[in-house]
């Protein structure tokens, strides 16, 4: 069994108003000199091992875990 971590990101050039409203809060809660502040999501997978895993995992993330228009991925197997 291997345990797969998939973390997926809005694309640089794609505005991420919930890393905004972040941003904006933090300084009020005494957290200065934060810069760039970025929300995605974070997906973890228990899935047989199979010859071809990474190949299928990223397959997954690109047909349903991402939208590859505005989001990109990545994939680490532990």
């Amino acid at each position: 069994m291997a345990r797969v971590h998939i973390d997926v990101m809005l694309k640089d050039e794609i505005l991420d108003p919930q890393g905004q409203a972040i941003e904006r809060a933090l300084p009020s809660l005494g957290f200065d000199g934060v810069r760039g502040v970025r929300v995605g999501k974070h997906v973890v997978l228990d899935i047989d091992d199979r010859s071809d895993l990474e190949a299928q995992v990223a397959d997954m993330a690109d047909k349903l875990l991402a939208n590859p228009v505005i989001e990109r991925f990545t994939v680490r197997v532990e």
